[in-house]
């Protein structure tokens, strides 16, 4: 017996805010070296584990989410290198990622996004075919604190 096609749900794309981020971290943006530290800030948690900042090179894939990810142990902080805008799919933390609030944002190429710890995502998606991001997380987060729920099973969110 062949297993039903999967049904895809379009998901619309909003640009980011801080408002719309909130739910699933801190929208960073360009602020005047010196400012003191503040809400606009990112709160990073990396006491549980070496630090890692690296540089990813990414390649562009389908506009499709089939799986969803967090890290539970780590805020992520992630930012284009080359100015160019990206694509996000973040539902808030929690045990499963709540469908009804999965949202996907537009980042420009001069804002960046820290995550909360749990924050479910897929991503960073482009819209070029390729782009180096900064990426901040634990040394361990990719083998030790990577979980990962597979949507196709339910639905499928194209953009």
């Amino acid at each position: 017996m062949q297993a039903a096609p999967v049904q895809v749900q379009a998901l619309a794309v909003e640009w980011a805010t801080p408002g719309n981020v909130a739910p699933y971290g801190t929208l960073l943006e360009p602020g005047e070296d010196g400012t003191p530290f503040g809400d606009v800030d990112a709160r990073l948690e990396l006491s549980r584990g070496i630090p890692r900042f690296y540089v990813m090179a990414l390649t562009a894939r389908p506009l499709r989410v089939e799986h969803i990810t967090r890290h539970l142990q780590v805020t992520q902080c992630l930012a284009a290198m080359e100015g160019q805008d990206w694509i996000i799919v973040m539902a808030p933390p929690g045990d499963l990622p709540d469908a009804t609030r999965i949202r996907a944002l537009r980042f420009t190429g001069t804002q960046a996004l820290c995550m909360h710890a749990g924050t479910w995502h897929a991503g960073p998606l482009l819209l070029q075919p390729t782009c180096n991001f900064l990426n901040l997380e634990l040394s361990d987060t990719n083998t030790a604190d990577h979980h990962t729920v597979r949507l196709e099973q339910a639905y499928s969110l194209a953009l």
